[in-house]
This record gives structure tokens, sequence and C-alpha cells, in this order.
């Protein structure tokens, strides 16, 4: 070990620490508002959406009030939709789940509580265990 250098800024290995802060040239590329293409922060969902392999479906679909309809909705678009990877269990739960992790804080709780019913309707409908 060098005697220029303090003991705490190099590994065992001999290696310097990694600069966790450093900006990269992708983070120098990014424009003002902070993403690339100037792209909006709060949209990027949408953009998941809409490019990804999510499945297709009806549009305010979770803002309906009851648990029943948004299952059997959800359950259609997932049978009909051929953007999906997995079965159609599994892309219509994915996108149940999606929204309500994306609401956040933000989801009122009745409607958290009706969309977390949908997913037992949900089952109930693909003939899963609940």
């Amino acid at each position: 070990m060098s005697t220029s250098q303090h003991p705490s800024t190099r590994r065992k290995s001999g290696r310097p620490a990694r600069q966790r802060h450093a900006r990269t040239s992708a983070a120098k590329a990014r424009t003002k508002s902070g993403h690339k293409n100037g792209a909006s922060s709060n949209r990027w969902s949408k953009h998941v959406n809409e490019t990804s392999d999510a499945m297709d479906i009806e549009s305010g679909v979770f803002k309906s009030g009851s648990a029943e309809t948004i299952a059997r909705s959800l359950k259609e678009s997932s049978l009909r939709s051929r953007r999906r990877k997995g079965t159609p269990f599994q892309s219509a739960m994915s996108m149940l789940n999606f929204y309500i992790n994306r609401a956040g804080r933000n989801l009122p709780k009745s409607q958290r509580d009706t969309l977390e019913k949908a997913k037992g309707k949900l089952r109930e409908a693909f003939g899963r265990k609940p």
C-alpha cells in the first residue's frame, strides 16, 4: 500500500473504491427535464403499457366501482389480447398489481379495497384457489 493514500480509499484487492456518484455518459446526455429524450417523468407507466408486451385492456376499467366488473373485464381482455407473454391469468393479475403499485399512496382506501377484492374475483374467474 502506498503511503500517499489513506487506507479507506483502497480495497483489500488494491483497487480504488468505486465512485458511487460519478456521472456516466448517459447521465450527462440527459436533457434539462432529467430524462432521456425529454420524456415527462409522470407518464412512464403509460409508455410501458403502450409499448411493452403488456396486454391490451379497456380504458377506465380500474375506475369502475365493482370488483366483479374489474375482474370480468380483465379476464376478457387477457383472453382476447395477443400482447402478453404469460398465461391469461398471469397477465390479468399482473396488470391489476401494476395499477395498484403505480397508484401507491394516492389510491383512496375505498378504491384500494375494491381492487384487492377484484384480485379474489379474478382468481375465482380463472378457477384458482383464493
